[in-house]
Order: C-alpha cells, then structure tokens, then sequence
C-alpha cells in the first residue's frame, strides 16, 4: 500500500486537510457506480431514448411531472456552469493570484458546461420530455461536481501543499481539448440523423436510426468515451484526488449507460453490426 500510494504521489497532489473533500473523494465515485450499475440492472436515468423507459420503476408512478427535453437538458447544465463561471470571474481578488493550473480547471469546467448548453440550445433535436425525477439528481451532480473540484484545487493551494513530482497539466489541457473537440464531433454526427428542425415541426422524425461515420463505425457511444477522455483531461491539469475520483465514477457511469444503448439498438435493429462495441472500440 505504500508503493501505491508512492506512486501516486508522483502524479498527484496529497490530499487537503479536509475531511469533506476525503469523503467526497469517496461519495462520487460510488454515487457514479451506482448509477452505472443501476443502468445495466434496467432501472434508468429518464432521459435521450430512454426518457420514456417503462422499465423504471419511477415510471410507474405519476407524481412527477415532465420538461421538455431541451428545457430539461438546458436545466442539466446550466447551474454547474454558473459555479464554473462564476468562480473564474468573482472569485479572485482579494488575494494572491490564482496559479494557472487553478485557471485552467475552472476554464476547462466552464468551456465544457457552455459547450453543453450550446449544443443543447443550436444542435440537437429533441422530441418528447425528460422525467424531473431524472433532471434533478443528474444536475445537482454535475453542479455540485464542478463545485468540489475547484472547492479541493483551491483548498490544495491554500494548504501549499507541494506540487506532484510530474505536472501533467499540459498534458491533461491536450487531452481535454481532444475529448471536448470529439464529443462535439459525434453529438454533431448524432444531429443529422433527424430530418426536424425542431420541436414544433409537423414533419418531424423521431425514428431513431444507427448513427454511422466517425467513431460511431466502432462503437455506439463514442461521444460518451470522449466525455471520459474530457473528464480525464481535467483531471490530469487538476491533479486532485477528487478530480481523478469524478473521471473514474464517470467512467463507470457510462460504461453501463453505453452498455443498455448497444442493447437497445440490437432489440430494435436486426442489422445492428456485430462488430460494433459499447464504448471502447474492439473491447467493451
């Protein structure tokens, strides 16, 4: 246990003095797990094609109400990226500047939140609603995410906690600009398969098809390992514990999400490629 913890000693900062952040540490990835695993058992996130999911057992019930998809993916995101915004504009006077690594998680953070709102508000197409039984749990996560990252990077700079032996955040900046530019490639990608041009069009089409080109030729959720690959970015520029502990719960996340996606394309489509994995091209 002392080699491990050696070891990542050399590519992470020690962990503050804070028994929030150690427990938070814990908290996301569990948190993150579970939504995996819940995924795969049938129980899942209301929300894209499984928004209508009767497999749910918050289907069953009627005493929530529903948002229209866009307005329900704006509400997503749109408080992590205040907390990111704000802390990069409000919250750095007074003091000593704050280190460019500190600069780049809060601006990695706010780029990809605004990133979402953008795409949410001028490329997708959405049709029908997303459960507010799924819009709270996944936007109080993604605020309160955002806000313990920049909470532990700041609370390590205070403490002058000493640099890791390797700075990665050149690195993890290369890797984040990959991940946030491939992401968007392949939600671009997914935009095309709808004819519509909007919520309101007469003509719309909510066929799903087998989305085609790019990674999607490989496996069926590439824009969801490129959100791994973003996750991972940050948290190579943050080199927190906690940042590395939100990139592995995301991962496992997705892994069951994208996993229930094949799934659902091979039950609705007899000519689904075989070939053509979850997440990771020729493995899962």
């Amino acid at each position: 246990m002392e080699e491990v913890m050696s070891c990542l000693r050399v590519v992470m900062f020690q962990p503050p003095p804070s028994l929030f952040v150690s427990a938070m540490s814990a908290a996301v990835v569990a948190y993150l797990a579970f939504f995996g695993f819940s995924e795969i058992r049938g129980t899942h996130l209301k929300y894209s094609k499984f928004a209508g999911s009767s497999s749910s057992p918050s289907s069953k019930s009627s005493s929530w109400s529903s948002l229209p998809s866009r307005i329900g993916m704006f509400v997503l995101y749109f408080p992590a990226f205040l907390a990111a915004i704000a802390s990069l504009l409000f919250l750095h006077g007074g003091g000593a500047p704050p280190s460019s690594r500190l600069l780049l998680v809060e601006s990695a953070l706010a780029i990809h939140f605004l990133k979402r709102l953008l795409e949410t508000l001028f490329l997708h197409k959405y049709s029908g609603t997303m459960a507010v039984e799924s819009a709270i749990p996944i936007s109080l996560s993604y605020f309160s995410i955002t806000a313990i990252t920049i909470y532990a990077q700041r609370l390590t700079e205070e403490a002058m906690i000493p640099e890791p032996a390797v700075d990665l955040k050149l690195y993890g900046a290369v890797l984040f600009v990959v991940g946030i530019a491939g992401n968007f490639y392949h939600h671009y990608l997914l935009s095309k398969l709808r004819s519509d041009r909007g919520e309101n069009s007469k003509n719309k089409n909510k066929e799903y098809k087998i989305p085609k080109g790019g990674m999607f030729e490989l496996v069926i959720c590439p824009h969801y390992l490129f959100e791994i690959i973003g996750f991972y970015g940050i948290a190579l520029v943050s080199q927190t514990l906690y940042a590395f502990c939100v990139a592995v719960g995301t991962t496992l996340y997705l892994m069951g999400r994208s996993k229930v996606t094949r799934e659902w394309y091979l039950s609705k489509f007899d000519d689904f490629p075989a070939h053509v994995k979850a997440l990771i091209p020729f493995v899962f």
